[in-house]
């Protein structure tokens, strides 16, 4: 349908709207925005939520404290969130910037959010921020359910700890890599409010999304008809990506199988 959202008058066009949509520029790179930010955030994610996880792994008072304040910001509001990290990467009065001014590193104080090369990774490093804590606690119950006699063994038959991540960790938390993954693909498909409340898609729309550009289309054009084939697509590439990654990862490689 072609609808403005003012009046109760629709016309219908058929899939002129899901014609339009392909070859609209704008929503390819959108939508290279949100895989870049998937791929780069999920390794970033993985990696030091694997680490940390065996920090917080025991009961003792600073791994109690440590999950507390891995946790913080999973219980504050998006907004807060994008509020301190445009703090945080301000270019004159910003903690990021000052810390490298103070280290001899100025040719490196820039403006974060607002050059092209360097605000969707800006982006990224919010949204690791904010969904770290998240990936911690899950990390960290499913390594309680290894048996301790299991890295007994592989340690006394010489692993490092690297070796004992590759052949014992990693096989034995395999379904729940899987899940992390899907919640990943979700989370990073369907960034909103970070990207619009820090950079609103800019600059030139160097951090546009798929969500920032239907909300555009919808609120700023009033084109909810082809706002709404932008959700239809969004939510099938939210599905398929989920569904490629359990297939993909539906096999544990350390069991043989592929």
């Amino acid at each position: 349908y072609r609808w403005r959202g003012v009046s109760g008058t629709r016309t219908f066009v058929g899939l002129e709207n899901f014609r339009h949509l392909l070859e609209d520029r704008i929503v390819w790179l959108a939508l290279r925005h949100n895989l870049l930010l998937f791929l780069g955030t999920s390794v970033v994610i993985l990696a030091l939520a694997l680490a940390l996880a065996h920090a917080v792994g025991t009961e003792s008072r600073t791994a109690r404290f440590l999950r507390s304040v891995y946790l913080f910001p999973q219980v504050i509001s998006l907004v807060v969130v994008a509020i301190l990290w445009m703090f945080i990467l301000n270019p004159s009065f910003g903690i990021l910037n000052a810390t490298l001014k103070a280290v001899g590193l100025e040719r490196w104080a820039i403006a974060w959010l607002g050059e092209k090369s360097t605000a969707l990774a800006s982006i990224g490093a919010a949204h690791v921020w904010h969904a770290l804590g998240f990936y911690i606690m899950l990390f960290s119950a499913a390594l309680r359910t290894i048996p301790p006699d299991v890295m007994e063994a592989a340690t006394l038959d010489g692993a490092t700890g690297l070796v004992r991540l590759r052949t014992v960790t990693l096989p034995m938390l395999w379904a729940v890599l899987r899940i992390a993954l899907v919640y990943m693909a979700i989370g990073s498909m369907n960034i909103f409010s970070l990207v619009f409340l820090m950079t609103q898609g800019g600059p030139d729309r160097a951090t546009e999304v798929m969500l920032t550009y239907l909300y555009e289309q919808a609120f700023k054009h009033s084109d909810f008809g082809y706002a709404t084939a932008l959700a239809v697509v969004n939510f099938a590439l939210v599905m398929s990506l989920s569904g490629a990654i359990l297939a993909l990862f539906r096999h544990n490689p350390q069991e043989g199988r592929s």
